[in-house]
């Protein structure tokens, strides 16, 4: 038997140092500042190491050149250990990423910093690591209106079945929605995507109050612009909905009803690429504009890059019927951020995600963001599959996170970092993410980053975290593959810890339609099937309860945050509202764990108050309490 005691107020690290950044008068492991706090950054030294003196030095972006050397302050002594202080005052450094590197005077001589578990360092004559730190300037108020909540993604077409959809030209309309009739050949092969089940924005309007009762305050849409395609990031006309999933009428009215509930409602802007059958391309001649594959004369032939007139044109990732937009076009950006953008936010919109947004220069998101007219009401996601603080993207550093541009990212590293660790009991990744790609983020990007455990482009979440691996195995197999009663078993009680944890981390949980019905699919277009006739209540119940718990605690909008241990077999965090600690526990082991607070505490999913708890093998509590410490035995 095995007792650790834990603490959420201190953190321990024997003879390593930490680094500490001081917020205002808040103290936590975030090196992102915004404009208006005081800046500072403290180091916990061990004595024993004999410091003279310690210095940080400061580089730019780069890493190459170093731009200022200042001294720290020994503050205060704690202990074994000296706490030194570095003041940034304003204007000491200006908007942007930075890189500094630590270095300490001893008697022994010059030693310098390296990054450790959770911020904490060691000491080597070597060169040390390189700490990020940053300094945005966000223009807008971020008030608690989007935080706190749930965001839901549906896919329009595959969500709810409207059985008075009539069908475009071309479209195949599918009525058995347990099976999937189109698929390639081999992954990668191409494919028509003309089947459709008859989703609308009518039936999903529907079932607004069950969308309600997970939770959410977001409801991200996919791609609502006229297409031929069931999945539409093949744009044919942005200032149309498309008629399958019901026209503008439709998008009024469920913007309507979204906002009388209680939601609001973003879209998928794709605005790196239109489709080659579309009224600004019309490589087919099936619109009556005269398009930039007709004609140089065209109005839109400056918006693409062609190699080779007519045929041979820049298209995402050479895809054909995807032709690029020519980056930098003025005129494609005008057309979205003063036609485009103005109508959808009149209609009622909140917001964006950008599609491929590693494809979008920094300027254009800047504009897309004023015309959002950004306030308290609106938020712009981008899709970055890194972290999106110090992306480098076509050999440039982009700038997501110093305020002029998003308001968060699509967090494939936690989903990464889930998934490695409750399937395979691995730790890397998770620590990643639950260390760098949060601490890298200033705090109301943090509050609002979309936390990911699924999406149109990845395996459908319990599938990853139980399925058969999918390697070796035809499309064929694939489309009518499904775990076995064990499997299945397993993969639930991993969901439903990797929900609890992801639904109680800084950010907003985002939940891609039917993974809350524990739809099983591979990859794309076997994750896109549509919302399952019998959903798992076992898995329903449980996001139901969660997003209760979200919206009856505001500790979730923007609750402090800190980690507190992460092994193999256990994963500890609190939030903090400044009087209780709500502390999420996961025994990611095959045994029991009992968990002891001095008084008595609530546990959050099953409802009860004790001094004592008992953490089922492989199972995920939330306890509220307002002990600074606990013990754990297992």
């Amino acid at each position: 038997m095995k007792r650790l005691h834990i603490s959420a107020d201190e953190a321990t690290g024997g003879q390593l140092g930490e680094i500490y950044y001081t917020h205002n008068k808040r103290l936590d492991r975030s090196s992102a500042f915004e404009s208006g706090e005081t800046c500072g950054i403290e180091f916990v030294i061990p004595r024993a190491l004999g410091t003279i003196d310690l210095k940080i030095e400061i580089f730019d972006q780069t890493q190459g050149v170093k731009l200022k050397e200042k001294f720290a302050e020994l503050s205060r002594t704690v202990r074994d250990k000296d706490i030194y202080s570095v003041k940034l005052g304003k204007g000491f450094l200006d908007k942007g990423l930075y890189f500094y590197k630590v270095v300490i005077n001893t008697l022994a001589g010059d030693f310098f910093a390296k990054s450790e578990d959770f911020s904490r360092i060691t000491f080597s004559g070597e060169d040390g690591s390189f700490f990020q730190l940053s300094f945005s300037d966000f223009s807008e108020s971020r008030s608690s209106v989007l935080r706190g909540g749930v965001i839901y993604h549906i896919f329009v077409d595959r969500f709810s079945k409207d059985e008075e959809v009539v069908p475009k030209k071309g479209a195949r309309l599918v009525e058995d929605w347990t099976t999937i009739p189109e698929y390639p050949e081999y992954p990668g092969a191409f494919m028509y995507n003309n089947t459709f089940y008859g989703g609308t924005l009518r039936s999903a309007e529907k079932r607004l109050d069950y969308v309600r009762s997970l939770g959410v305050n977001i409801i991200y849409l996919s791609p609502i612009f006229e297409s031929p395609s069931n999945h539409k990031y093949d744009t044919a006309d942005y200032m149309r909905t498309d008629s399958m999933f019901g026209s503008d009428e439709a998008l009024r009215s469920f913007l309507k009803s979204a906002e009388k509930k209680g939601m609001s409602v973003i879209l998928d802007g794709v605005f790196n690429h239109t489709g080659a059958d579309s009224i600004y391309f019309n490589r087919y001649g099936n619109y009556d504009s005269l398009g930039a594959y007709q004609s140089k004369d065209s109005e839109f032939y400056g918006w693409y890059t062609f190699k080779n007139y007519p045929d041979e044109y820049e298209a995402w990732w050479g895809i054909e019927i995807l032709p690029r937009i020519n980056t930098g076009n003025r005129e494609f950006e005008s057309f979205i951020t003063d036609k485009v953008i103005p109508k959808y936010r009149e209609m009622g919109i909140a917001g964006l995600r950008l599609d491929v947004a590693d494809e979008l220069s920094d300027e254009f998101i800047a504009k897309i963001k004023q015309a959002l007219s950004p306030d308290e009401k609106t938020v712009l996601y981008g899709e970055v599959w890194e972290d999106a603080s110090n992306k480098i993207a076509y050999g440039k550093r982009k700038k997501y996170y110093l305020g002029d541009e998003l308001d968060g990212v699509m967090n494939y590293p936690l989903r990464k970092g889930l998934i490695e660790y409750f399937r395979y009991k691995k730790c890397d990744e998770l620590k990643y993410a639950l260390t760098d790609i949060i601490n890298n983020a200033p705090k109301r990007i943090r509050d609002m980053q979309m936390n990911i455990l699924g999406t149109h482009d990845t395996e459908r979440i319990i599938t990853a975290l139980g399925g058969a691996a999918a390697e070796s195995k035809t499309n064929k197999e694939l489309a009518s593959l499904k775990m076995t009663k064990e499997e299945r078993e397993v993969a639930t009680n991993r969901l439903l810890s990797a929900y609890t944890v992801l639904a109680t981390l800084p950010g907003l949980p985002a939940v891609f339609y039917g993974d809350e019905a524990g739809l099983e699919g591979y990859s794309d277009p076997f994750n896109r099937m549509p919302y399952p006739k019998h959903p798992d209540r076992k898995i329903l119940n449980h996001y139901k309860k969660i997003g209760q718990i979200r919206k009856n605690n505001d500790v979730y909008q923007c609750g402090e945050y800190k980690l507190i241990a992460l092994t193999e077999e256990l994963l500890v965090f609190s939030r903090s509202d400044g009087i209780n600690n709500f502390i999420t526990v996961t025994n990611n082991s095959e045994r029991d764990i009992s968990v002891e607070f001095s008084r008595s505490a609530k546990e959050l999913i099953e409802n009860r108050s004790s001094h004592e708890h008992t953490v089922e093998k492989n199972s995920t509590l939330i306890f509220k309490t307002r002990d600074d410490a606990f013990s754990l035995t297992f």
